[in-house]
């Protein structure tokens, strides 16, 4: 009941679960890794593994994912989740602009973060973040709206889902640290909803003023090449790198990761 009344009617944010994955005396940068739907901070173990002593890392649960928190009646859109995570850092972590690492998901949010709480970053690396255009009305459905459809089914059979991503984990078709079950489909299903199909972070990247790294494979069924061109012609501070992956984080797309990060942290984002 009391929890209700400070989240839900008075807007208090919650704080998240954050795992400080390594602390540095005096890094060279601090990178915050924010994960991808039905993950969870574990996702990021094959990155961090191949990351320079001297930055200092964190990794962070959404809300509705991992240990944080995951109240039945939240939104999970974007805005929330940002101001969730935006609570967590001033919390939790250092008083320093950070390096924001987001994947899927976490991209949105780390988009909505930057557009908001621009003082705590950096600059961003977003992983294959699935970039839709606004809705439109038309006879024949694009490749947003297709994408969209899919998402909006899978909303009406969550049984099925569950069935589905535990099949997926068994074969590795997605990452280890992916975890949807009968217990967390209801807050994967209402993020799915608010923060992927009902999206506005294709408009929103256009306006950030800060360095992006723009990373995405060229086989990964859920993201839109085409858009990914469009926002990194429309916002010069955007520099795409387009692989020949698949939508998870592979050895291959860790080294990537890496790599710029690692730009991020030299401050050379042009090279």
């Amino acid at each position: 009941m009391i929890e209700q009344f400070l989240h839900r009617i008075l807007r208090i944010p919650y704080t998240l679960h954050v795992q400080m994955i390594r602390k540095v005396k005096k890094p060279r940068a601090t990178v915050l890794f924010i994960h991808g739907i039905g993950q969870s901070g574990a996702e990021w173990e094959s990155v961090i593994a191949r990351l320079p002593d001297d930055l200092a890392v964190y990794s962070v649960d959404l809300l509705g994912f991992g240990d944080s928190p995951s109240p039945a009646w939240a939104t999970y859109n974007a805005v929330s989740q940002a101001r969730s995570v935006a609570a967590t850092i001033v919390k939790l972590l250092p008083r320093q602009p950070l390096i924001i690492v987001g994947h899927s998901l976490g991209a949105l949010v780390a988009i909505e973060l930057a557009r908001r709480y621009s003082p705590f970053i950096q600059s961003l690396v977003l992983c294959s973040p699935p970039l839709y255009k606004p809705q439109e009305i038309k006879r024949i459905p694009n490749n947003d709206e297709i994408l969209r459809l899919l998402y909006r089914r899978l909303d009406k059979y969550p049984e099925e889902l569950v069935k589905i991503s535990s099949l997926a984990v068994r074969y590795k078709i997605v990452n280890k640290a992916y975890n949807l079950t009968r217990d967390n489909v209801s807050s994967y299903l209402a993020t799915l909803k608010a923060s992927i199909i009902n999206q506005t972070s294709y408009e929103d990247i256009v306006h950030l003023k800060l360095p992006i790294s723009l990373l995405y494979g060229v086989f990964d069924p859920l993201v839109i090449g085409r858009n990914y061109k469009q926002v990194a012609k429309a916002n010069r501070r955007i520099k795409l790198t387009s692989m020949l992956l698949g939508h998870e984080i592979t050895p291959r797309y860790a080294q990537q990761i890496v790599h710029e990060v690692d730009k991020h942290a030299n401050k050379t984002y042009d090279e």
